[in-house]
């Protein structure tokens, strides 16, 4: 959800009129956690996208070691998800961008990658819901500067939200990556493992407060030519901010500031996000 500024620039690049998101401005939430439910950061939640709603994100990522800020790195990212005919069905893009090793001359679009998403479970009384993704990555980054491995990889990931209470969300991940003939394995298979889980609580229908951690094991090549696992997981605390407009589009900003929990981690970052949510048409 992007701010109301950007707004006509926005709606001119996708071909489309600003318009939005039915009932948001409308109705008014009845409990807390009802202000803002699909902008999680880095546990994914589990809620479609409604019928004939689109969202666009814009997130930058940046993490470095406390022993070099030379070993910074910049990743931002573009993603947009659509319905597809009803909440049931939902067609997302990422399209990321790197800034390698604090260096702005390494730097370029990485990996794209497409995703489908069904909504298997939803419940709007408990907002109990489970929504399996997979995905395609597609090798869009150049491979000789580090920024993707020249294969086409496939993801899967099982999202699961609910919430407790009138303030409380909890969110867990669990999910794999799998790339054949990586380029940086030499041209071998790697598996990637990913969970993660969050709690968030809502001081206001607009204002949450967001504890996130992510684990991951990534399958890399050793310098003896084998394969070996690396373990890391982070911990994230932040906040979101959402800002509702008299037609219903809603504008969501936030705030974080991962850091590791052990060696294999980036030590410590920052993480902007900005979302704009809104319909495809205007309401008769």
């Amino acid at each position: 959800m992007h701010c109301m500024k950007r707004l006509s620039i926005l709606s001119l690049l996708l071909g489309y009129g600003f318009v939005v998101a039915p009932s948001v401005g409308e109705e008014i939430n009845r409990r807390p956690i009802e202000g803002i439910a699909d902008n999680s950061f880095f546990v994914e939640e589990a809620y479609n996208q409604e019928p004939g709603v689109v969202q666009h994100i814009m997130t930058a990522l940046y993490h470095t070691s406390k022993r070099s800020i030379d070993e910074g790195v910049w990743e931002l990212g573009f993603t947009q998800e659509w319905p597809v005919f009803s909440q049931d069905h939902q067609f997302s893009y990422t399209v990321p961008y790197h800034f390698l090793n604090g260096r702005t001359d390494q730097h370029g679009i990485g990996d794209v990658q497409l995703d489908y998403r069904y909504q298997l479970l939803f419940d709007e009384t408990s907002l109990l819901a489970l929504s399996p993704r997979a995905g395609i990555i597609l090798p869009t980054g150049d491979a000789d500067r580090g920024l993707g491995e020249d294969a086409v990889g496939f993801e899967v990931n099982v999202p699961f939200s609910m919430a407790l209470g009138d303030r409380w969300y909890a969110h867990l991940n669990v999910g794999t990556t799998l790339i054949p003939d990586a380029q940086s394995a030499d041209r071998r298979d790697l598996w990637h493992y990913n969970v993660g889980a969050s709690a968030i609580y809502a001081i206001s229908s607009d204002l949450h407060l967001m504890l996130e951690w992510v684990g991951g094991w990534e399958q890399s090549a050793r310098t003896s030519g084998r394969l070996a696992h690396r373990y890391s997981h982070v911990i994230s605390p932040g906040v979101r901010k959402a800002f509702n407009f008299q037609n219903g589009a809603q504008c969501v900003a936030g705030f974080a500031i991962p850091f590791g929990l052990n060696r294999a981690a980036p030590d410590i970052g920052a993480f902007v996000y900005v979302s704009f949510e809104h319909a495809l048409k205007r309401p008769e």
